[in-house]
């Protein structure tokens, strides 16, 4: 039995997703359940291995489509740049490095450019070879040759990747920048769609196989008509539908889960984070799809403890955490913490995260004369950091399930944030560790602003800080890992006891 999870592609810069994907992992292999995390997209200018093993998936459980057609496992770069010169056959003329990358300088005008791996840079991770001043081939290395890429006049038109012994796996014809045919040593399949449907039979999967649909897009067809004998599972990540074009006869579903609610009938379970999202989507799929949803609850994320501190907390202290990006609206928490510190004269925040808008931020701080308690404190390790502050307050106007909610309320932390689903309404209980905050419009910038402003007064000279806090820790204790694990543990032994029913 394998729980498969099934993805697009990754970055060095993972979303919510892939970090969802990396605690499943986590808790699956603490079960000992063998899981499989899949992806479908060309991973350029990066070995895969590097990408999964960031955000801790281990080698043997990932699959790559592309590399599966082959008999060279998927591994992180280890070839050592010595080993790489050295295995040339061609005297080296010159060399030069730029970072991360050396150039090396062949005869008659051959230019190699060795991209080093950001782990070690020892080790050889890519080779661009520069033929005449112009791209002729990209060299990908594993353990071995693993796949390369091949121009003309600049352009790709070929992809080639390798078995161990060297001989051709898979090719990829291109032109224009567009897939045209793909080649086994078997097979001609003149789309990627029939490729992935390939590969979806090459899998061979079981009854007792599991296969979770974490990211659609271009696919769900393919699994769709693919997955069986296995069970069908879709993880709902996001908001999955727009409220505003909702009416009491049609629901404008999520674009990316537009499919997986459309054709219901054919997914055994759906996966959500929280039990407010689980309710709603019961209801209206029973309203808009005519259809029965059978619906788990299972947290993106979970506490190894209750973290706890007897050195006091500093007093009037807020603190917030996540990406510098729009929808978190920081720049309504910088506008009404300054509002606020009229009346609370200590009052103090620290914004912990990176992204887009640090500058914009950080100017904003700066005209409002606010650098001596308002502080962007980066991408930071937050494990213990959460314990030096009295509270944790959020202008986010979605958040699917909220991470950071869940590791402040785990470290005794009374919140503010807007009545908005879903993480906000699953951990704030108003007026017992916190404040959830109704209003008519959550766009309104004024509106919103003035509202958190009150709230952070009336939580700092009227609440009792002490017992908001006990709150917190009693609401954190349903999300310790041995509660999260049980729910995995229910489903698998559920969806797979199926098979026998």
């Amino acid at each position: 039995m394998t729980v498969y999870s099934v993805n697009l592609g990754i970055g060095w810069a993972s979303s919510g997703v892939e970090y969802a994907q990396a605690y499943r992992a986590q808790v699956l292999r603490k079960l000992g359940i063998k899981a499989k995390f899949i992806f479908v997209d060309y991973i350029q200018n990066e070995n895969i291995a590097n990408l999964t093993a960031n955000i801790g998936l281990n080698d043997e459980e990932v699959i790559w489509a592309y590399n599966f057609f082959s008999d060279l496992p998927l591994k992180k770069p280890s070839i050592s740049l010595t080993d790489f010169k050295d295995g040339l056959g061609q005297k080296v003329v010159a060399e030069k490095l730029q970072g991360s990358m050396l150039i090396l300088k062949l005869a008659e005008g051959i230019e190699l450019r060795v991209h080093l791996t950001r782990y070690n840079p020892t080790i050889v991770n890519r080779v661009e070879y520069i033929v005449g001043g112009k791209l002729v081939k990209q060299a990908y290395y594993t353990s071995s040759l693993s796949h390369e890429e091949f121009y003309t006049e600049g352009k790709l038109n070929l992809r080639r990747f390798y078995n161990q012994d060297g001989s051709v796996a898979l090719e990829e014809f291109i032109t224009d920048n567009k897939a045209t045919l793909y080649k086994t040593q078997q097979q001609v399949f003149y789309s990627k769609e029939e490729l992935l449907v390939a590969f979806m039979k090459k899998l061979s999967l079981k009854a007792t196989d599991i296969v979770l649909l974490d990211r659609e897009t271009g696919l769900g067809q393919i699994i769709f008509e693919n997955v069986k004998p296995a069970k069908l599972g879709v993880v709902v990540h996001a908001e999955h539908f727009s409220e505003n074009e909702t009416t009491a006869d049609y629901i404008l579903w999520n674009n990316y889960y537009d499919y997986q609610f459309t054709n219901a009938k054919w997914v055994d379970f759906y996966i959500t984070a929280t039990e407010a999202q689980k309710n709603l989507l019961v209801q209206q799929l029973q309203q808009y799809n005519h259809q029965q949803a059978e619906i788990y609850v299972i947290p993106v994320g979970s506490l190894v403890r209750l973290q706890k501190t007897r050195k006091p907390r500093k007093m009037y202290s807020l603190m917030t955490a996540s990406r510098l990006a729009n929808e978190k609206h920081l720049d309504w928490v910088i506008a009404a913490v300054v509002a606020a510190r009229k009346l609370l004269p200590e009052l103090t925040l620290d914004i912990y995260g990176a992204g887009a808008l640090k500058d914009k931020l950080n100017t904003e701080i700066k005209q409002a004369n606010a650098q001596d308690y308002i502080r962007l404190m980066g991408h930071q390790d937050l494990s213990d950091v959460y314990l030096n502050y009295e509270a944790y307050i959020s202008a986010s106007t979605s958040e699917g399930f909220g991470l950071t909610l869940l590791e402040a309320i785990g470290s005794g932390l009374p919140l503010i944030g807007l009545d908005v689903r879903y993480g906000n309404q699953t951990f704030i209980d108003d007026g017992q560790n916190g404040y959830l905050l109704t209003l008519d419009s959550y766009q309104d910038r004024k509106v919103v602003v003035q509202a958190l402003v009150q709230a952070i007064i009336k939580l700092f000279t009227e609440a009792d800080l002490a017992e908001f806090s006990q709150h917190s820790y009693e609401k954190a204790q349903a999300y310790l890992d041995d509660s999260v694990e049980t729910r995995w543990q229910e489903l698998v032994l559920k969806e797979v006891g199926r098979v026998n029913d």
